[in-house]
């Protein structure tokens, strides 16, 4: 009888190939450009509150312009990324990305809230573009087992960028009488001439960075589960593979994300609201804070990104979810500095939620993965809605605004929990 080998435990998968470095370092920065984009919305929400006079449930309408933009853009961009690959696809995010921003002077000449709504839909269809992008490049710029880490890692800068933005608006926009001289958009223009301008530049450099040739890691171990499958002449070789929908994990991961990007959307429109209304703070040192809500948000994910070297990400994520349900009852109670601190950690317990989501929705889809991603950053249309929504509560109470993304939170721990699940093929 021959005695039995002993089977060595699996290696350990790196985070990422030496050759990826430079594309990683670029891709990465990526996530920081949009969260600026992002960030800076809710500062312009504030400020058109005071300039323009419009209302908080109008304000709103400025998230809904930004990402209802991913709704319109997020298959297209999928389609043009498939065709033309992962550096076209970028170039053309950041060229929507700076047309969007160069159209702020115009709209500002004109005064005219409906004109800076359509220019930052622009802008947000190259978020858009930029979003579908970038998280299957990181994702198969390593080993798939760990793309989860790379994800969070490459949202942490996405964190740094949600810090800038803030701090940018804060002293260009709502500073002394940039913030209540009527009819002064000045400082948002010369301000988004400059993000254009940069934007733009960034564009053409990255003509210049040359991309190593991409295996899909996802696609990858698609083809090998296919290839085993033929040659063990298993029953399983000739079923015809799933269609996208027919994937339980990836329609609960829409729905989660749908319901992750409502629940931000809404918590940072009104953040500055929050500070002014309930903590009687001035709108730049709400705007302070705001930049504080960001830090904790790139902290999160920093945290998060070790912590899933000892928890499993669904896990992990059905703990900061509940998090957050205990988090928005206490903001909502109005119970000054403990509510607000509350509301700040926020942001520290939602930093992994949207790649831990993104990640785990896309496990295991082989060649469907960018056509999945695509639809994935659809779901960020939920950030469309929410804020109206709770504008139209926050007219009365900006605290009791804060009940409604309990929902969303509750839905996300439950998808952590059970419907993260992969289902066997």
């Amino acid at each position: 009888m021959q005695p039995t080998a002993a089977i060595s435990p699996p290696a350990k998968a790196p985070f990422t190939e030496k050759k990826y470095i430079p594309t990683l370092i670029f891709v990465s920065s990526l996530f920081m450009l949009w969260a600026i984009a992002i960030t800076m919305g809710d500062v312009l929400n504030k400020h058109f509150q005071n300039v323009l006079n419009v209302s908080k449930a109008q304000s709103g309408l400025v998230q809904f312009s930004i990402f209802g933009a991913y709704a319109v853009m997020g298959i297209p961009a999928g389609l043009f990324m498939k065709r033309f690959g992962y550096k076209r696809g970028v170039q053309l995010g950041l060229g929507l990305y700076a047309l969007g921003a160069f159209l702020f002077v115009p709209a500002a000449n004109a005064s005219s809230f409906g004109f800076f709504r359509g220019a930052l839909f622009v802008l947000a269809c190259g978020l858009a573009t930029l979003e579908a992008v970038a998280h299957p490049f990181m994702a198969a710029l390593g080993d798939q087992r760990t793309s989860d880490q790379r994800l969070n890692f490459a949202q942490s800068f996405n964190g740094l960028g949600a810090v800038i933005g803030p701090l940018l608006g804060s002293y260009f926009i709502l500073s002394g009488e940039n913030s209540h001289t009527a009819g002064d958009l000045t400082s948002v223009k010369t301000l988004y001439l400059f993000i254009g301008s940069v934007i733009l530049a960034i564009a053409v450099a990255f003509s210049f960075v040359k991309v190593p040739a991409l295996q899909d890691a996802h696609a990858a171990d698609a083809h090998a589960d296919t290839e085993a499958g033929f040659y063990a002449g298993t029953a399983d070789a000739a079923v015809a593979p799933k269609g996208l929908l027919q994937h339980a994990h990836f329609r609960w991961a829409w729905l989660a994300q749908f319901l992750n990007v409502a629940a931000q959307g809404g918590t940072w429109a009104f953040f500055i609201n929050y500070g002014v209304e309930k903590m009687h703070f001035t709108d730049e040192v709400a705007a302070g804070y705001f930049s504080l809500f960001m830090v904790l948000m790139m902290s999160g994910r920093f945290v998060g990104t070790f912590l899933m070297r000892y928890v499993a990400p669904n896990r992990l994520l059905a703990v900061f979810a509940l998090a957050n349900v205990a988090m928005c009852l206490i903001v909502a109670q109005s119970w000054g500095w403990p509510s607000f601190i509350a509301l700040l950690l926020i942001n520290f317990f939602f930093s992994i939620m949207f790649p831990t989501i993104f990640s785990l929705g896309i496990k295991d889809l082989g060649p469907q993965t960018q056509q999945a991603s695509s639809i994935l950053v659809m779901a960020v249309a939920g950030g469309a809605l929410f804020p109206y929504l709770m504008g139209k509560i926050a007219n009365h109470n900006i605290a009791a605004a804060y009940y409604l993304p309990i929902i969303c939170y509750a839905f996300i721990a439950l998808f952590g929990a059970r419907l993260y699940r992969v289902a066997d093929k």
